[in-house]
């Protein structure tokens, strides 16, 4: 079972082993207590499956779970109180940070720094000075740290991070720290560097220390609470059936891995973007077997909107990513995060501006349609006022309310002196910009031609914007799979348990020591097997893959090559410096191969210690006879951009087969999401059960910004 938690649905994938069958279902989510949203799915998807409780127990062989928990916090910016413990000298190593600034501040005399994520008056230092090599230069000051930990206690300050200078080389100073804390501040939850990130670079170190820590307290509390009570209700199904002991309960990672959940509260910064990593995996295999290689993927859900590129069917990797403000360098598919979901809030700046997102109304109370009491106008409030979703969702179990929706739509128009539908049009219209500058940012900004590739729509509000994206991007066509409301949580079932290690250890090509280099990945493969020892995987199932990170001498960053199975040795060095030239002449468009005077620096070794489960297999569907008035349920008015309302027919999916065409405008409709068809553009059913939209003429022609009824 694979069940993705997100911050409006909690979405539901059960996976039969033996039969093959898929079932999905979709469930309010809880935002005050996940867990119950999260049980209420498992529920919901039992009595779907005809499962009889007294036989859960025996039936369920493992849940993968994928939580937004972590990216929902960071991404409104309730990190709550925290605590940073450094170096000695080092207390302003937050605010100094890095000199580039964001892109659009061509003169930084305008950018304006944001709030740190500890203020520098909950900073501290602890004398004790390592150097690059691990060697101490200076002893560890124990009644300093004592008195640091005094000062954390009296401030009730019970989230630390620590991270002093040179600890990626020798952990010794930041574990006796730890251990003053728990003997002088027992309450305080701290995380250390040298095992959160065991990296060089005391900046990305600090902050990844630091939003580890930030995260801690909730995601276990969230984690521990869904094990306690999926263990409970196990036991009560029957004997024998206790989750420690028979079903073993994984939580997705941001690496595109899963990880026990007794491991991931000692790692909670690896969730961070647990749910979109799992979205972007389901995506890539659907659309590798819909033919598809490179793709976008772009999963739309209640607070955010997440982006991602797919290149030969498999999501890219990143270590430089962010969530929100703050950067987190840990293995992560490389998403990029927006506030642009289906319950981000429009509001007006202060000079009068229509301004969309990043704050979200969530599930609880949500929009205003939901009728729970939300006042803040939506994104999601604007589809339903201009027909583009219909007013009950998830098959008529949500009953919106229209009239709360055009009311508050009302009074914002009324505001920004314009018609309703020209104000709901131009929040759309600020949402689709926002989601496809996302989009830009993954692919433009780093080398890739975004008309080269294939978006890939999903989520509850994934697919609902699709139309103008295809136009603003100039896209080769839009996917749209089955049940894209729950692609995420189909995610979770097709992805192997995987824990990831890395050691900083600097050397030039012309002096490496291939021992050495040899010795550092034996020892990291070695903690990669202990870690799916304890997974429960047998030796003969580890699978382990080998990277390096290397640069030109002088260079700032790293570019991260494959390294070979084999034995290391100089060939094998030699092979891996001919593929960095390789990277970086795709990357950036040169390389000093042929330079003698350049040389190739290595900086980082990793290896993913990989355990492999068993994956659903995708499978043809039968076409019918192309006559696609059988899907069509009715009609209802619904605008496209203008101020007018045009009669569109309605159309049931599940009704659709392979071989189908459907012109627009039109409004194609399932239990978890809908698809608005504008005018001008087709959509086709593939063998798969895909729709594949693009435009009628299949020309470059864009939709005149003046058709939004607002200026671009």
């Amino acid at each position: 079972m694979g069940i993705d938690t997100g911050g409006t649905f909690t979405d539901v994938v059960a996976f039969d082993e033996d039969s093959g069958q898929l079932v999905t279902t979709k469930t309010a989510s809880t935002p005050d207590n996940p867990a119950d949203g999260f049980m209420a799915g498992i529920d919901k998807v039992l009595r779907l499956l005809g499962i009889e409780a007294g036989q859960f127990g025996a039936s369920l062989s493992a849940v993968s779970h994928g939580t937004t928990v972590a990216t929902n916090q960071l991404l409104e910016g309730k990190v709550g109180a925290l605590g940073f413990i450094t170096s000695t000298g080092y207390e302003f190593l937050l605010e100094i940070a890095r000199q580039s600034v964001p892109d659009g501040y061509g003169n930084s005399y305008f950018w304006v720094k944001p709030d740190r994520i500890v203020p520098a008056d909950l900073v501290k230092t602890v004398a004790g000075r390592l150097d690059y090599t691990g060697a101490e230069l200076r002893p560890f000051d124990e009644a300093g740290a004592v008195e640091v930990a005094r000062w954390f206690k009296a401030k009730r300050i019970t989230t630390l991070g620590v991270c002093f200078l040179h600890s990626y080389a020798n952990p010794a100073h930041e574990e006796r720290m730890r251990k003053v804390l728990a003997e002088v501040h027992p309450d305080a939850v701290v995380s250390i560097s040298s095992e959160v990130l065991r990296e060089y670079r005391e900046y990305e170190r600090a902050m990844t220390t630091l939003v580890d820590a930030a995260v801690k307290p909730k995601v276990a509390s969230y984690v521990t609470a869904i094990k306690d009570r999926l263990s409970a209700f196990t036991v009560a199904a029957g004997p024998g059936s206790h989750l420690g002991h028979r079903v073993p309960f994984y939580v997705m990672k941001s690496n595109g891995g899963v990880l026990s959940a007794d491991e991931v509260v000692h790692q909670p910064i690896t969730t961070v973007l647990s749910g979109p990593a799992a979205g972007a995996l389901g995506a890539a295999l659907i659309a590798h077997h819909a033919g598809y290689s490179q793709v976008l993927t772009c999963d739309g859900g209640g607070t955010s909107t997440d982006v991602s590129v797919v290149m030969d069917g498999e999501p890219t990797l990143t270590t430089e990513g962010t969530v929100g403000a703050y950067p987190s360098k840990i293995p992560m598919i490389d998403v990029v995060t927006v506030g642009a979901g289906g319950g981000s809030i429009a509001w007006i700046s202060p000079e009068g501006s229509l301004k969309v997102g990043p704050k979200s109304a969530g599930a609880d109370p949500g929009p205003r349609c939901y009728g729970k009491g939300g006042v803040d106008v939506t994104v999601t409030d604007a589809h339903v006022v201009l027909g583009r979703i219909p007013p009950q969702l998830l098959g008529g179990e949500i009953r919106l309310d229209v009239e709360a929706a055009r009311s508050g739509l009302t009074e914002l128009a009324a505001e920004l002196e314009l018609t309703v539908p020209a104000c709901a049009a131009g929040i759309l219209e600020i949402s689709a910009w926002n989601q496809a500058n996302a989009l830009r940012r993954i692919t433009v900004k780093r080398g890739l031609d975004v008309r080269e590739f294939t978006l890939a729509t999903f989520g509850g509000s994934g697919s609902l914007l699709l139309c103008r994206l295809l136009d603003i991007l100039d896209l080769k066509a839009v996917l749209v799979p089955p049940n894209p409301g729950t692609v995420s949580a189909f995610g979770l079932l097709t992805v192997d348990v995987k824990n990831d290690y890395v050691q900083t250890a600097i050397a030039r090509q012309d002096v490496l020591d291939p021992a050495a280099v040899s010795a550092t990945f034996a020892s990291l493969s070695d903690q990669a097997a202990q870690a799916l020892r304890r997974e429960g995987f047998a030796e003969s199932e580890h699978r382990f893959v080998r990277t390096a990170d290397l640069r030109y001498f002088g260079q700032a960053f790293e570019v991260r090559v494959p390294v070979p199975d084999s034995a290391f040795g100089t060939e094998t060095a030699d092979a891996v410096a001919l593929a960095f030239h390789d990277a970086h002449a795709g990357l950036y468009g040169y390389d000093f191969r042929t330079d003698n005077a350049q040389q190739v620096e290595w900086v980082n070794l990793r290896v993913s210690g990989i355990g492999p489960i068993r994956r659903p297999e995708l499978s043809k569907q039968p076409a019918q006879d192309g006559d696609v008035e059988r899907a069509r349920i009715g009609a209802r008015a619904v605008c496209f951009g203008n101020s007018d309302y045009l009669r569109s027919p309605l159309y049931w999916r599940p009704k659709l087969a392979p071989g189908d065409w459907i012109h627009g405008p039109a409004v194609i409709e399932e239990f978890g999401s809908t698809v608005p068809l504008h005018p001008g553009f087709t959509a086709r059913v593939d063998d798969f059960g895909n729709l594949i939209i693009t435009r009628a003429d299949r020309g470059p022609g864009r939709m005149a910004a003046s058709a939004t009824g607002v200026s671009a």
